[in-house]
Protein backbone atom coordinates (compact mmCIF):
# COMPACT_ATOMS: atom_id res chain seq x y z
CA UNK A 1 0.00 0.00 0.00
CA UNK A 2 1.62 3.68 -0.84
CA UNK A 3 2.88 5.74 1.78
CA UNK A 4 0.07 7.72 3.36
CA UNK A 5 -0.16 11.36 3.10
CA UNK A 6 0.21 13.43 6.30
CA UNK A 7 -0.93 16.77 4.37
CA UNK A 8 -4.92 17.56 5.71
CA UNK A 9 -7.27 20.36 4.98
CA UNK A 10 -7.32 22.41 7.89
CA UNK A 11 -11.33 23.83 9.17
CA UNK A 12 -10.89 27.47 9.20
CA UNK A 13 -14.78 28.32 9.24
CA UNK A 14 -18.21 26.48 9.49
CA UNK A 15 -21.59 27.52 8.56
CA UNK A 16 -24.69 24.77 9.57
CA UNK A 17 -27.44 24.94 7.55
CA UNK A 18 -29.62 22.61 7.75
CA UNK A 19 -30.18 20.52 10.87
CA UNK A 20 -32.31 17.60 10.31
CA UNK A 21 -33.77 14.19 11.87
CA UNK A 22 -31.35 11.77 10.35
CA UNK A 23 -28.51 14.58 8.92
CA UNK A 24 -27.37 17.87 9.19
CA UNK A 25 -25.52 19.90 6.27
CA UNK A 26 -23.12 22.33 7.37
CA UNK A 27 -20.71 24.15 4.85
CA UNK A 28 -16.99 24.71 5.91
CA UNK A 29 -13.90 26.97 4.97
CA UNK A 30 -10.88 24.89 4.81
CA UNK A 31 -7.30 25.99 4.23
CA UNK A 32 -5.60 23.32 2.07
CA UNK A 33 -1.67 22.09 2.47
CA UNK A 34 -0.82 24.43 -0.02
CA UNK A 35 -2.37 27.35 2.01
CA UNK A 36 -4.87 27.57 -0.36
CA UNK A 37 -8.48 28.53 1.22
CA UNK A 38 -11.55 25.88 -0.24
CA UNK A 39 -15.24 25.39 0.81
CA UNK A 40 -16.70 21.67 1.43
CA UNK A 41 -20.37 20.96 1.54
CA UNK A 42 -20.65 18.15 4.29
CA UNK A 43 -23.54 15.85 5.09
CA UNK A 44 -23.47 15.03 8.67
CA UNK A 45 -25.37 11.07 8.57
CA UNK A 46 -25.41 9.23 11.26
CA UNK A 47 -24.02 5.74 10.98
CA UNK A 48 -26.04 2.88 9.87
CA UNK A 49 -25.88 -1.06 9.61
CA UNK A 50 -26.43 -3.66 6.34
CA UNK A 51 -27.41 -7.07 6.96
CA UNK A 52 -26.89 -9.62 3.81
CA UNK A 53 -29.83 -12.25 5.14
CA UNK A 54 -28.78 -15.96 3.61
CA UNK A 55 -31.35 -18.26 4.39
CA UNK A 56 -31.18 -22.42 4.80
CA UNK A 57 -32.56 -22.49 1.41
CA UNK A 58 -29.50 -21.11 -0.48
CA UNK A 59 -30.99 -17.79 -1.02
CA UNK A 60 -30.93 -14.25 0.39
CA UNK A 61 -33.81 -11.74 1.41
CA UNK A 62 -33.93 -8.67 0.39
CA UNK A 63 -36.05 -5.61 -0.03
CA UNK A 64 -38.24 -3.79 -2.31
CA UNK A 65 -38.49 -0.47 -1.33
CA UNK A 66 -39.24 3.47 -3.29
CA UNK A 67 -36.60 5.44 -2.96
CA UNK A 68 -37.63 9.07 -3.28
CA UNK A 69 -34.71 10.97 -3.78
CA UNK A 70 -33.92 9.11 -7.14
CA UNK A 71 -37.79 8.05 -7.80
CA UNK A 72 -37.02 4.52 -7.92
CA UNK A 73 -38.20 1.53 -6.53
CA UNK A 74 -34.79 -0.61 -5.20
CA UNK A 75 -33.56 -3.85 -4.53
CA UNK A 76 -31.63 -3.88 -1.67
CA UNK A 77 -30.14 -5.47 1.63
CA UNK A 78 -32.05 -4.72 4.41
CA UNK A 79 -30.53 -1.50 6.38
CA UNK A 80 -31.09 1.27 8.90
CA UNK A 81 -29.62 3.89 10.59
CA UNK A 82 -27.82 3.12 14.20
CA UNK A 83 -29.92 4.91 16.83
CA UNK A 84 -28.27 6.94 20.06
CA UNK A 85 -27.01 4.66 22.33
CA UNK A 86 -27.73 1.53 20.25
CA UNK A 87 -25.17 -1.13 19.26
CA UNK A 88 -24.69 -1.82 15.65
CA UNK A 89 -25.60 -5.46 16.82
CA UNK A 90 -29.09 -4.34 18.37
CA UNK A 91 -29.65 -1.99 15.39
CA UNK A 92 -28.92 -5.04 12.46
CA UNK A 93 -31.51 -7.38 14.92
CA UNK A 94 -33.93 -4.89 14.91
CA UNK A 95 -34.40 -3.64 11.35
CA UNK A 96 -34.66 -7.19 10.42
CA UNK A 97 -37.40 -7.92 12.19
CA UNK A 98 -38.92 -4.42 11.20
CA UNK A 99 -38.13 -5.30 7.23
CA UNK A 100 -37.73 -9.02 6.85
CA UNK A 101 -40.01 -10.75 9.29
CA UNK A 102 -36.59 -12.59 10.60
CA UNK A 103 -34.13 -12.56 13.65
CA UNK A 104 -30.51 -13.74 13.22
CA UNK A 105 -28.96 -16.58 15.48
CA UNK A 106 -25.39 -15.63 13.61
CA UNK A 107 -24.86 -12.23 13.33
CA UNK A 108 -20.97 -11.55 11.27
CA UNK A 109 -19.47 -8.62 10.57
CA UNK A 110 -18.12 -8.62 7.00
CA UNK A 111 -16.42 -5.24 6.84
CA UNK A 112 -17.24 -1.39 6.89
CA UNK A 113 -17.26 1.86 5.04
CA UNK A 114 -17.86 5.11 4.35
CA UNK A 115 -21.34 5.49 1.48
CA UNK A 116 -20.07 8.64 -0.08
CA UNK A 117 -16.78 9.86 1.77
CA UNK A 118 -16.96 13.21 -0.83
CA UNK A 119 -19.07 14.77 0.98
CA UNK A 120 -21.30 12.77 3.55
CA UNK A 121 -19.94 11.35 7.43
CA UNK A 122 -22.31 7.83 6.77
CA UNK A 123 -20.51 5.12 7.85
CA UNK A 124 -22.17 1.59 7.34
CA UNK A 125 -20.89 -1.61 9.19
CA UNK A 126 -22.37 -4.73 6.83
CA UNK A 127 -22.76 -8.20 8.55
CA UNK A 128 -23.69 -11.34 7.35
CA UNK A 129 -27.18 -12.37 9.20
CA UNK A 130 -27.43 -16.42 8.98
CA UNK A 131 -29.62 -19.12 10.54
CA UNK A 132 -32.90 -17.14 10.35
CA UNK A 133 -36.08 -17.48 12.36
CA UNK A 134 -39.87 -16.07 12.16
CA UNK A 135 -39.51 -12.79 14.22
CA UNK A 136 -41.27 -9.85 13.19
CA UNK A 137 -41.84 -5.72 14.68
CA UNK A 138 -43.79 -3.07 13.42
CA UNK A 139 -42.12 -1.36 10.46
CA UNK A 140 -41.32 2.13 10.79
CA UNK A 141 -44.49 5.08 10.11
CA UNK A 142 -42.57 6.40 6.91
CA UNK A 143 -41.20 3.00 5.57
CA UNK A 144 -43.08 0.69 2.93
CA UNK A 145 -40.60 -2.52 1.89
CA UNK A 146 -41.55 -5.71 0.80
CA UNK A 147 -39.11 -8.60 1.02
CA UNK A 148 -38.15 -10.24 -1.87
CA UNK A 149 -36.20 -14.01 -1.52
CA UNK A 150 -33.50 -14.38 -4.58
CA UNK A 151 -32.05 -17.48 -4.97
CA UNK A 152 -28.06 -17.32 -4.61
CA UNK A 153 -27.39 -18.90 -8.26
CA UNK A 154 -29.51 -15.67 -9.16
CA UNK A 155 -27.36 -13.02 -8.40
CA UNK A 156 -25.23 -12.36 -10.82
CA UNK A 157 -27.95 -11.78 -13.34
CA UNK A 158 -29.08 -9.07 -10.97
CA UNK A 159 -25.99 -7.36 -11.83
CA UNK A 160 -25.93 -8.30 -15.16
CA UNK A 161 -29.40 -6.35 -15.55
CA UNK A 162 -28.36 -3.49 -13.42
CA UNK A 163 -30.73 -4.30 -10.57
CA UNK A 164 -28.11 -3.75 -8.53
CA UNK A 165 -28.24 0.27 -8.16
CA UNK A 166 -26.83 1.48 -4.10
CA UNK A 167 -23.65 1.19 -2.43
CA UNK A 168 -24.36 -1.07 0.20
CA UNK A 169 -26.17 -4.05 -1.95
CA UNK A 170 -23.54 -3.27 -4.29
CA UNK A 171 -20.61 -4.51 -1.81
CA UNK A 172 -22.88 -6.99 0.18
CA UNK A 173 -23.77 -9.24 -2.63
CA UNK A 174 -20.00 -8.76 -4.41
CA UNK A 175 -18.63 -9.82 -1.08
CA UNK A 176 -20.76 -12.73 -1.12
CA UNK A 177 -20.30 -13.54 -4.87
CA UNK A 178 -16.55 -13.77 -3.47
CA UNK A 179 -17.26 -15.74 -0.70
CA UNK A 180 -19.16 -18.35 -2.60
CA UNK A 181 -16.84 -18.46 -5.63
CA UNK A 182 -19.43 -16.91 -7.94
CA UNK A 183 -18.50 -15.50 -11.13
CA UNK A 184 -19.78 -12.04 -12.33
Amino acid sequence: MAEERKNHERQSITRRLYEGKILNLRVDDVVMPSGRTAKREVVEHKHAVGMLAVTDRDSVLLVRQYRYAVDEEMVEICAGMIEEGEDPRETAVREMQEELGVRPETLTRIGGFYATPGFCTEFMTLFLAENLSSSSLPQDDDEDVSTVEVPLADVPRLFAEGRIRDSKTFAALSWLMAWKGMKP
